[in-house]
């Protein structure tokens, strides 16, 4: 349990079932890595709510302190992305190592439970099982609620993971589990949603973030038309493709559409809509399949595998080709696509079947 709304309905849902309940909240952030206090933080706010909730349904609840395993499974390989110019997915890589992870992997360790633990959690996604040369297997689905998708942030959770996983707001819509958690008079009803990286948070920017990690790095900014400097970037992590570059003193707004990290050079472009920012194909590497040993057989085939992808959680998913070549996954778009940048997941679905996925290393 997170301390939300989600989470709060999720619990509830289960208490009506048979089964041997109880609650663990996750503390992956310290604080005192960056204030040397705990005292004022947002977690403290966040497991006295889980144990408000827990107390009006009647179930245990226990803290799990993960931020060591996530300061290292999460935080520091993003951090070395984000040096390295790259755009990396905390919260996708956070499921895969630390909830659908080291959670997982200390609630099995946990001499108090007598049987394999399952993990039921609030995120907006559906599983079913299907079988597979005669043995049933997990399927990562999308859920009804298509607009509070999260399968994509799923994407990374392993077949040993998944098959332990239960989805219980995959066939309820957003605004459905906030009226039953008024109904049932939960503490969270009326807590507001939560947005943005996890150990960055809603109330500081990402630039003031990083900075605590991350020194400075002075680079200038040049128009990819002109080959002219038109301003001075701090640091190419503080920039995305597509992003604009909020450079003062132009007539027309500029959005990056490269960065030189060798030479520590952004190179931005007039418009939103400038053909330099589309992209007909990419490369990804480090491809995972949910289920492992059996990619689908049309990614040998001439014409590739039909499906659908997404790079962003916030994106509707489009068409595409995929095909293997040689250790990496290459996608060919139906239609170039805008603002891909390097280090972002990329997400392949069949219809609402999520496959698996993987980092982009190239566009082209």
């Amino acid at each position: 349990m997170s301390g939300g709304v989600d989470s709060s309905v999720t619990a509830k849902l289960l208490t009506d079932k048979d089964y041997d309940l109880s609650a663990v909240f996750m503390r992956n952030w310290d604080t005192r890595d960056e204030s040397g206090s705990d005292h004022g933080c947002e977690w403290e706010k966040d497991w006295e709510d889980v144990r408000r909730v827990c107390g009006v349904l009647d179930i245990p609840c226990k803290m799990v302190d993960l931020s060591r395993e996530y300061w290292t499974r999460v935080f520091e390989p993003s951090l070395k992305s984000w040096e390295s110019g790259i755009t990396p997915n905390p919260d996708v890589w956070c499921n895969k190592e630390v909830k659908f992870g080291a959670l997982l992997d200390r609630l099995t360790e946990d001499p108090g439970l007598s049987n394999t633990p399952w993990l039921a959690t609030g995120h907006y996604a559906n599983k079913d099982w299907k079988y597979h040369n005669g043995v049933p297997r997990p399927r990562l689905l999308r859920p009804r609620d298509v607009t509070k998708d999260q399968t994509y942030y799923l994407s990374s959770v392993p077949e040993r993971s998944l098959s332990r996983a239960i989805f219980p707001l995959g066939s309820i819509k957003k605004t459905e589990v906030r009226e039953l958690a008024v109904k049932w008079n939960l503490p969270t009803a009326a807590r507001q949603e939560s947005m943005g990286i996890c150990f960055v948070g809603e109330k500081r920017k990402f630039h003031d973030f990083i900075s605590q990690y991350i020194p400075p790095k002075p680079g200038p900014i040049i128009d990819l038309e002109t080959g002219l400097q038109v301003g001075e970037h701090a640091g190419p992590w503080n920039f995305t493709i597509g992003q604009g570059a909020k450079v003062k003193g132009l007539k027309e707004k500029t959005f990056v559409v490269k960065k030189d990290i060798p030479k520590n050079i952004i190179y931005v472009v007039p418009g939103t809509d400038h053909s330099a920012l589309y992209a007909q194909s990419l490369t990804i590497r480090d491809w995972t399949w949910i289920w492992a040993d059996s990619p689908p057989i049309e990614l040998m085939r001439p014409g590739g595998l039909k499906a659908r992808i997404k790079f962003r959680h916030v994106m509707s998913d489009i068409g595409c080709s995929v095909y293997s070549d040689n250790d990496c996954i290459r996608i060919d778009f139906d239609e170039p696509q805008k603002a891909i940048a390097l280090g972002q997941v990329a997400t392949i679905y069949i219809e609402d079947w999520c496959l698996g996925c993987g980092t982009i290393v190239e566009v082209a």
